[in-house]
């Protein structure tokens, strides 16, 4: 039998989830109203900043096997910030409350300035129809 190499390591999926919610970000701060696509965006940079938090809870789970406790709560509590402001998105789209927003992305973007998009690569199929499975599922309500 043969190794099994897993390629989409969590470093790799936080850093795929962090350029689309860059781009994201991006286009959104062109568009002049929100439209269905905006709330679409906001809908999949909720699921993409989650997607970053559980990628952050595998290698701390991993650290802490190998008795690495007090780098696997730091590198949580360094990556907490992902889990509040999807909850905080996540208020905002289920509240309408779209004035609110441009205040969160505000927020946000010092954590993304290291992410260098140059020329937009992602295609809009990759958060098309998610404002509409977002509101399909139960609220989240534990942002901590």
């Amino acid at each position: 039998m043969s190794r099994v190499i897993n390629t989409n390591s969590p470093t790799k999926i936080r850093n795929q989830n962090r350029r689309l919610i860059a781009e994201m970000m991006q286009r959104m701060g062109q568009k002049p109203e929100v439209d269905d696509e905006v709330k679409d965006m906001a809908a999949a940079m909720v699921f993409s900043l989650r997607a970053i938090y559980e990628t952050c809870e595998t290698a701390a789970k991993a650290w802490e096997k190998r008795d690495y406790w007090i780098k696997a709560e730091r590198f949580l509590r360094d990556w907490r910030w992902t889990k509040t402001s999807a909850a905080n998105i996540e208020d905002v789209i289920r509240e309408e409350a779209w004035e609110l927003m441009p205040q969160l992305l505000m927020e946000m973007f010092p954590r993304f300035v290291d992410v260098q998009v140059k020329t937009l690569t992602k295609k809009p199929i990759e958060w098309q129809g998610a404002h509409k499975r977002l509101l399909a599922q139960e609220p989240n309500v534990t942002p901590y």
